[in-house]
């Protein structure tokens, strides 16, 4: 299986070895820690196996506990919390080798008219994906060639990323940056189908780029990191049906930053400019220098 789109679809497709319990593959990567849309999107399958698959997610609230390991399963244990007439609850709870590193609590909603509709426009006019450079072109038109380590990153990336606006390469070019970052993504591949499939898939791909908003004022996003990140929380509310594997818009900003503590929001928009999805993750960020959790 070389296809990343493909691998992906594999990664989420969860074993069930019990009613409520599933279990999921985790990479063997050279990361220091199970990336975290990865631990996100397989919580979300795990909920959603467990309805009767005529209910979409609607929202979905998550920790980030513990750091998980690369090349080590993890174990998702569901709590069938609420099975209403409209609204089912589910709350999941990761767990790898005898400790819990992640919980989510996810909700879906039968499908109903709405009495009200309404939505803010897009916050600027973007160029088309097909305009601009993927993330590896620009990094190669700048270094003249990847690095070994981001080239094999590169092959297995499942999702193509396109920056509205160019990489900034050194402290001079982020000089009174805002706190603003916007990215065009879409799988690499086509990803079947079914619905449950492309909401993970974007739950997994809606923690790649959103903290890039805070660190845009301080450091280049593709520079040496003197910063240790860490996803603490994620929050999605999914406003409208869409595919992964069709170009969407990711707009991301950073209201606010202190004590260690960097928090972000996203909104994704489809190419008509729909709101499809909205995002909240708050960061930690620790020099370098620094250690602990």
């Amino acid at each position: 299986m070389t296809n990343p789109a493909e691998r992906l679809v594999d990664l989420l497709d969860l074993e069930q070895i019990e009613v409520n319990i599933f279990r999921g593959r985790s990479p063997e990567e050279s990361l220091q820690r199970v990336f975290g849309g990865q631990v996100a999107g397989q919580a979300l399958v795990a909920a959603g196996r467990t309805t009767d698959g005529e209910r979409p997610v609607h929202s979905l609230h998550a920790y980030f506990l513990r750091p998980g390991r690369p090349g080590v399963p993890i174990v998702y244990q569901v709590e069938r919390v609420r099975d209403g007439r409209s609204f089912t609850t589910r709350r999941v709870t990761a767990v790898q080798q005898g400790r819990t590193i992640f919980n989510l609590t996810a909700s879906f909603h039968r499908p109903e008219p709405g009495s009200i509709e309404h939505q803010l426009p897009p916050r600027l006019d973007f160029p088309e994906p097909e305009s601009l450079p993927t993330v590896t072109e620009e990094i190669r038109a700048h270094l003249g060639a990847l690095p070994e380590a981001l080239e094999r990153m590169a092959r297995r990336q499942p999702f193509d990323i396109r920056y509205v606006d160019r990489l900034r390469w050194t402290p001079k070019e982020i000089e009174g940056a805002d706190p603003r970052s916007a990215v065009w993504m879409r799988a690499v591949g086509p990803l079947g189908d079914d619905p449950l499939v492309h909401t993970c898939a974007l739950t997994y791909a809606s923690d790649m780029t959103l903290l890039d908003a805070v660190r845009i004022p301080v450091e280049p996003l593709w520079g040496p990191r003197g910063f240790d990140m860490a996803s603490l929380d994620h929050a999605m509310w999914f406003h409208r049906p869409f595919r992964a594997d069709e170009w969407f818009l990711y707009d991301q900003e950073s209201p606010v930053s202190t004590g260690g503590r960097g928090l972000a929001r996203g909104r994704i928009y489809n190419r008509a400019g729909e709101l499809l999805v909205s995002v909240v993750q708050e960061g930690l960020f620790r020099p370098l220098t620094l250690s602990g959790d």
